[in-house]
């Protein structure tokens, strides 16, 4: 049975400062919920803007939401349009950021 992927999301911001997207995390990132990840954040980088994951309440991330994360990254950089900045890090996914050596990456 799949752990449902809970979120929510806050839109802020205005004319001046643009808009900001916070994105509370809750559960586990990754293998069934990988997609859904995508599905949320791909529109949000394309909208532009300044987008912020809260990872303060996320127990796991498998190599499947690390790898959804590392395009999601990527694509916000190369398109330019948004900002993808990770936040509150538990833990485990510091600690997953730094042996996979993509901490610099995910720097804010």
């Amino acid at each position: 049975m799949a752990t449902p992927f809970v979120y929510e999301l806050v839109q802020s911001g205005d004319e001046e400062t643009g808009r900001i997207f916070t994105i509370t995390l809750h559960g586990k990132a990754g293998g069934e919920n990988t997609a859904e990840l995508k599905a949320l954040l791909k529109p949000l980088i394309a909208g532009g803007g300044r987008i912020v994951p809260d990872f303060s309440d996320v127990s796991h991330l498998d190599s499947s939401g690390l790898g959804a994360l590392v395009l999601l990254k990527l694509s916000s950089v190369n398109a330019g349009f948004g900002t993808l900045e990770f936040e509150n890090l538990s833990p485990r996914v510091e600690e997953l950021f730094h042996l996979t050596n993509l901490h610099e990456l995910f720097k804010s």
